[in-house]
């Protein structure tokens, strides 16, 4: 057996809408939207009722996918993760940006807050790490060549 690809990161939100915008503003693109239930949706989830909402978002480069979902039912089963970065099990995505501090501007306008500080790596690239929808943690990097 050998994988293939990996087709997309999932975060369950709270609020979808907020979730969406934060990404798009990041700089994905809003593949689609859709309603998922029913049997199949309980079988695979393992759970029993599931109506839920996704929302799909891409790289621009169309290579790689976040897939947002909220859920209508069941009901919420804990509180998003607020933990420090270095907590094992705790999701992190990192993008590449054109542009850290004006990608930092953007997110922040979205909810997004600032770990740490914007760090230089000697002349290869500045990084940082941002807080964003429901704690997941988001770093953006920006190469300097």
């Amino acid at each position: 057996m050998a994988i293939r690809r990996m087709d997309n990161v999932g975060i369950v939100v709270e609020d979808l809408a907020a979730a969406v915008a934060f990404f798009v503003e990041l700089g994905l693109e809003l593949e689609g939207e859709a309603g998922v239930g029913g049997q199949w949706a309980d079988d695979l989830l393992g759970l029993d009722g599931v109506a839920a909402d996704i929302a799909v978002v891409r790289t621009p480069d169309g290579h790689s996918r976040v897939e947002l979902s909220t859920f209508r039912s069941p009901g919420i089963a804990g509180a998003a993760p607020k933990a420090p970065v270095n907590t094992p099990g705790i999701p992190r995505l990192t993008f590449v940006v054109d542009d850290v501090d004006d990608a930092l501007d953007r997110v922040r306008a979205h909810g997004g807050e600032l770990l740490g500080t914007v760090a230089r790596y000697e002349d290869i690239y500045r990084y940082c790490y941002v807080r964003g929808p429901e704690g997941v943690f988001i770093g953006l990097v920006q190469e300097l060549h």
